[in-house]
């Protein structure tokens, strides 16, 4: 997972980078920003090791950080292992 802190009159560009990606999570806003995240599962720890380390991914990066400045910080990275899941039940209608 993938945390921003965008800037309030760059979140159209923010989105417009962003909204191809797997999901894409909006917070409440704050004063000086609004929250996103993106988030991806893996099928394993070393399948996104892997990913990390393959061209794919050096092209899907290449000029990152070149473009003009959308969040206040740099993103905030957080890798989770999976412990239990839980089957969903159906949404009440």
């Amino acid at each position: 997972m993938n945390r921003f802190k965008v800037r309030p009159e760059k979140e159209a560009e923010f989105k417009s980078r962003w909204l191809d990606r797997e999901v894409l999570l909006r917070g409440a806003p704050a004063s000086d920003y609004i929250a996103y995240a993106s988030q991806t599962v893996w099928a394993s720890r070393e399948a996104y090791d892997a990913w990390r380390k393959s061209e794919l991914f050096h092209v899907a990066h290449k000029g990152m950080g070149q473009g003009e400045v959308l969040t206040l910080e740099k993103r905030e990275f957080s890798g989770y292992d999976v412990l239990r899941t839980v089957a969903g039940q159906e949404q009440a209608a």
